[in-house]
């Protein structure tokens, strides 16, 4: 190489070490490196990410900024991220400046395929127009009915009976995969009134289930690769590509079949009552006479997306720690028994027993809600999330944010602060959403504990989650111990969603009541008696 050469390559180095100096001085997360920026650290750390971003935003103070790509004029835009769990800056991106805070281009792109333009994956008027027929509805109490009912059968006649049998046996039961059954089964019955019956006996594989599951799965792992590259892989057909396109065609088909027949049978084709029949969410939209059938099966598998995982995710771990808390589960099971025993007006477990939960007698279960919001506190069902900045800002702590760049938001970090839920930040402890006496739920302020979201985008389906999470948890716990595995490991899986890694292997063994029984006869006895 001829010594010209090798001067504009060192002017060119220099200047580049120059640039990245002064760009790199200004950020305060991971270590930043050239041209690849924060990637190694991403990388080495994949097994452990949540619990690496929570340390990070510790030693920041709550909020970091970090760069992916450490290349001039891209690196202050696309490439710079703040990473934030300072319920100041979640105010202010969630709700105080949500229009400067859309999901934003790249996220669309991403779930263009499987959502479309459904309410979890749009932005501006496409969003406030879906958002606003969902709200009417999720507010009606017969939406509230029809999830009881599809809840309680699928605990009752499946999910019941299956730990019935795996404590008979004395044989282990993987709960995660149980719980994503049961919740899926639950979700499409809400969402398009039509039970896959993934949990029935024999735990049968289901065509659409397992498309939507493949599809899914293609889906996050565009997250893994830069847009260019995976939308190459479309173009050509290549991998993963490949598996999401046949997926979504797959569910397509399936759905498009049901809108069909739903629309003759509304329509007063059918051969039943379909006013009477058909309160699912589908039928819902479709009354509203709006929406085109593209539109209404994104419609369906926005709702099947945000309801399936999550409430199942929230579940396995709260399991898990209930499991390894014997304190927590035993206030649980003392909680279940006292409620059971003033609504049914008897001390005899075979009448608690006997008939599923009321909405009254879930609503009175203060500490086992306590309890799932603990769980979501320390693991919720989704621990990151990510928004793009259209303008200029600054965020409340004086962060600046230049408009191209992205927020993401560590709701995993934001329930393992000290600075916001103190010294024992780290423990499983449900008190913390008790009043003083242990009578009333108080609710942290929903930018402190953002497990449902916050702002305009709060989770419609927050009061129904609650339900189904009471309701299966009640109805196990009444009946069962359950105890982990000898020799199962729980970990996180790396993914949008915190699943267990290798899911949740548990024993299951009858859960003896009559103590409890006797315990509060005794206590109705002596509160009863007259004073000496």
């Amino acid at each position: 190489m001829e010594v010209g050469t090798w001067a504009v390559v060192v002017a060119v180095a220099a200047a580049y070490m120059a640039w990245f100096w002064r760009m790199s001085r200004g950020l305060s997360g991971p270590r930043v490196w050239p041209v690849v920026g924060s990637l190694p650290g991403l990388v080495q750390h994949a097994e452990n990410m949540h619990d690496w971003i929570a340390a990070n935003l510790r030693r920041a103070g709550g909020t970091y900024q970090t760069c992916i790509f450490a290349v001039p004029g891209v690196a202050r835009r696309g490439g710079l991220v703040t990473v934030t769990c300072d319920p100041r800056n979640l105010e202010h991106v969630l709700k105080s400046r949500f229009d400067n805070y859309p999901k934003g281009p790249f996220w669309h792109a991403v779930f263009r395929d499987l959502l479309g333009d459904g309410i979890f994956n749009s932005d501006g008027e496409t969003w406030v127009a879906q958002r606003k027929t969902a709200a009417l509805e999720f507010t009606t109490r017969t939406l509230r009915t029809a999830m009881s009912r599809w809840v309680s059968r699928s605990i009752h006649h499946r999910l019941l009976p299956i730990l019935d049998d795996a404590s008979a046996g004395k044989a282990h039961v993987d709960l995660q995969d149980l719980l994503l059954r049961l919740t899926f089964d639950n979700i499409c019955g809400l969402a398009f009134g039509k039970d896959p019956e993934t949990l029935a006996k024999g735990l049968p594989e289901n065509a659409f289930a397992s498309a939507f599951d493949r599809a899914t799965e293609a889906t996050l792992n565009r997250f893994i690769f830069p847009e260019c590259l995976w939308r190459c892989k479309k173009w050509l057909g290549l991998g993963m590509e490949t598996t999401l396109a046949s997926s979504v065609a797959h569910v397509d088909q399936y759905l498009a079949a049901v809108i069909k027949a739903r629309k003759l049978e509304l329509a007063g084709n059918g051969k039943c009552d379909t006013v009477a029949t058909h309160d699912d969410l589908l039928s819902r939209f479709m009354r509203k006479g709006s929406y085109s059938d593209e539109s209404l099966q994104h419609v369906a598998l926005n709702f099947i997306l945000a309801g399936r995982d999550t409430s199942s995710v929230a579940l396995s771990w709260f399991f898990w720690l209930v499991s390894t808390h014997p304190a927590v589960e035993r206030k649980i099971v003392q909680e279940l028994c006292a409620v059971l025993a003033a609504s049914r007006g008897a001390h005899d477990p075979a009448l608690w027993l006997a008939a599923p939960f009321t909405f009254e007698e879930l609503d009175s279960l203060v500490y086992l809600k306590a309890a799932l919001s603990e769980a979501l506190r320390l693991y919720p069902s989704v621990p990151e999330d990510s928004k793009h900045v259209v303008a200029d800002d600054y965020l409340p702590d004086g962060t600046f944010v230049p408009a191209g760049s992205s927020v993401t938001y560590s709701i995993y970090s934001a329930g393992r602060m000290k600075t916001v839920w103190g010294e024992d930040c780290l423990e499983f402890r449900p008190e913390r959403w008790l009043s003083a006496d242990g009578s009333k739920f108080e609710p942290h302020d929903s930018y402190k504990f953002v497990a449902f979201n916050a702002g305009p985008r709060i989770c419609l389906g927050k009061d129904l989650a609650y339900l189904q999470m009471k309701n299966i948890a009640g109805s196990v716990l009444l009946r069962h111990r359950l105890a982990v595995a000898p020799g199962h490991r729980v970990e996180q899986k790396m993914s949008l969603t915190l699943f267990m890694k290798n899911g949740l292997r548990m024993e299951v063994h009858p859960r003896d009541l009559v103590p409890v029984a006797d315990e509060l006869r005794g206590a109705d006895v002596r509160a009863t008696a007259p004073c000496a």
